[in-house]
């Protein structure tokens, strides 16, 4: 029986608290989009890559992903590692090729001239 102001006991709240923190324990999946493709493309392309290096490396360069550029990031990761000696799929490799592909590839703008006195 209810008196005075409207009474909200635990009884009333527990269901909502479960309901909430049974929908937020969903297990993680791959994200949708151009990242979940990438590390597909990934483990097929680049074989010197695990699965836990071609998810970290997608992600490290989604930007150059969403210009549509994955293919050509995901060559230059094969090819690139051999010749500058760095470990198949580790950053620098990601970043060097995320660089050199695209309209990113001639180092962008130059810098701007000093201020005048």
């Amino acid at each position: 029986m209810l008196r005075g102001p409207m009474r909200i006991g635990l009884w009333h709240i527990a269901p909502l608290v479960l309901t909430l923190a049974c929908c937020c324990c969903r297990e993680p999946s791959a994200p949708p989009g151009p990242e979940a493709d990438c590390r597909r493309a990934c483990e097929r392309k680049a074989h010197g890559c695990s699965e836990h290096e071609c998810a970290r490396g997608c992600a490290f360069v989604l930007d150059r992903l969403v210009e549509h550029e994955c293919a050509s990031v995901l060559e230059c990761v094969a090819s690139h590692a051999a010749a500058t000696g760095h470990d198949v799929c580790s950053d620098p490799v990601w970043a060097d090729c995320a660089a050199a592909v695209g309209v990113h590839a001639d180092g962008g703008p130059p810098a701007p001239a000093p201020p005048a006195e």
